[in-house]
């Protein structure tokens, strides 16, 4: 990486700053960490923070309009309210700890279009605030999580594409404020009653809630419509149950309760 020049809101000349990752790919309730290097530009900075945090893009409804916006979260103060020399060099290393319900970007080991989460260095001077450029990272499933899209694959189901969406799901305790979606397109077997498949986890550290969302073909008389399916999974016992089978169980029973199938 190179230094980047915080020109935007602290003018040429200012603090340069660069954030080195050790490692940019991890899993939800893991950790990341490395170091931030910040020298002093050409005169000396009242600097009020530095911190770092994950970024995600995330799509914020109002009304009847839809519109993306980049969402802080796990933020870490490294520094706060100190004098920095012109030219002087500092290293700060962080470690940061990635929520369990941070999206995930990759599945079946490629990208997960749609998703990015990132690192965000942020620089306040003399209340004059500017942030460096996204440093991606690399969110792999749990095993758990793995086990469910493995079976929705196994089933027949065929990635479309992922977003993340601002609010709380019903009934389900949610410490973030957005949801990642994976949206799936049905197999054969369900095509004539289900148009897409939304599948969320909304994960702890010793298990997590399956939220699925079907949406049913509008008919030529008919609109379409949602149904929802909900189950808890947990990681001790993952491998005990068929999740193939359960997850057709599952899909069955909430495609009937809205008349899908």
């Amino acid at each position: 990486m190179v230094f980047k020049k915080l020109m935007k809101a602290m003018g040429v000349g200012g603090p340069q700053v660069e954030t080195i990752l050790h490692s940019s790919t991890t899993q939800p309730g893991g950790t990341i960490s490395g170091e931030v290097n910040l020298i002093g530009g050409e005169h000396d900075s009242d600097i009020k923070h530095l911190s770092i945090a994950l970024r995600t893009r995330v799509e914020v409804e109002s009304g009847d309009n839809e519109t993306l916006q980049d969402m802080e979260y796990a933020k870490v103060f490294l520094a706060r309210e100190f004098e920095l020399d012109d030219g002087a060099r500092h290293s700060l290393p962080f470690t940061l700890q990635i929520p369990w319900e941070t999206p995930l970007t990759h599945m079946y080991g490629q990208p997960l279009r749609g998703t990015t989460v990132g690192v965000a260095t942020e620089l306040e001077v003399a209340r004059a605030v500017d942030a460096t450029d996204l440093d991606p990272i690399v969110v792999n499933p749990l095993p758990a999580q793995e086990r469910i899209l493995e079976a929705f694959a196994n089933i027949g189901f065929r990635f479309r594409s992922a977003d993340c969406e601002r609010g709380k799901i019903w009934g389900v305790r949610q410490q973030l404020p957005f949801y990642q979606e994976i949206e799936f397109f049905p197999p054969p077997q369900y095509v004539n009653g289900i148009k897409e498949l939304e599948v969320t986890f909304v994960a702890n550290a010793s298990s997590m809630e399956v939220v699925l969302e079907l949406s049913k073909r509008a008919g030529v008389f008919t609109e379409g419509q949602d149904s929802f399916a909900r189950f808890t999974v947990d990681y001790a016992s993952i491998g005990a149950t068929n999740w193939e089978q359960q997850i057709e169980n599952y899909l069955n029973q909430a495609g009937r309760k809205k008349g899908f199938f």
